[in-house]
């Protein structure tokens, strides 16, 4: 098991510049700088807590015993539909040595693992009562896009393309003459335009319908 320090002590190892962590049962010695955790949380989650901790008074106290040994001041929450429990410690460099020590290891008769709880963002930080909205950095992955991103642009819009020869051909095309686009081959019939005379709409003549006749009844 590795080393616990001293209650007394305590106040004194969390204004050391480096704290010893002696892990005996994984065999490595690491160190852990005060620099190098003080961008860490300060608290962690630790799942698989034994139903125990949640019914008995005396289970619980060893709990937070077990977890106050590097420190006494560590608090909890307990969330017990998760089975999941927060202890806050008063640095990340005490938390990152009760997380070292305890994580995969047995306490009140589970193992137990140990994560760091994830920091809050500083840009989503709410001061007021209200859920604030998410960030607009990637807001315009929604379809449809609500706006669009930093320094978009539209994409200029092509030039039509206009085709000369086409608009030559159908202007040579008169009205009442017959006009022959492709001609005919041995293998493949010819492409011949009919081109009808406009009318008046009001000389036409009004269509007749003719009335379906019914069947004979038997």
């Amino acid at each position: 098991m590795a080393d616990t320090p001293d209650n007394g002590s305590q106040g004194q190892d969390e204004v050391n510049d480096v704290i010893q962590i002696v892990n005996e049962d994984n065999g490595f010695h690491c160190d852990i700088n005060e620099e190098e955790t003080h961008d860490l949380p300060k608290s962690l989650i630790v799942t698989n807590v034994a139903d125990e901790v949640y019914e008995s008074d005396e289970v619980k106290a060893e709990f937070e015993a077990t977890f106050r040994q590097y420190h006494p001041d560590a608090t909890f929450n307990y969330l017990k539909s998760f089975r999941r429990a927060r202890v806050n410690y008063t640095s990340a460099a005490v938390a990152t040595r009760a997380r070292i020590h305890f994580n995969e290891n047995q306490i009140c008769g589970k193992t137990v693992k140990c994560y760091f709880v994830q920091p809050k963002s500083e840009q989503m930080s709410n001061t007021g009562p209200n859920l604030m909205p998410p960030a607009p950095e990637k807001q315009f992955l929604i379809s449809p896009p609500a706006s669009p991103p930093v320094g978009w642009e539209p994409v200029p819009e092509a030039s039509p393309i206009v085709n000369y020869d086409l608009i030559a051909a159908l202007s040579k095309l008169t009205p009442g003459e017959t006009h022959e686009l492709h001609p005919q081959s041995s293998n493949q019939p010819g492409i011949v335009v009919h081109l009808c005379e406009e009318q008046d709409p009001s000389v036409c003549p009004r269509p007749t319908i003719v009335q379906t006749r019914c069947p004979d009844r038997s």
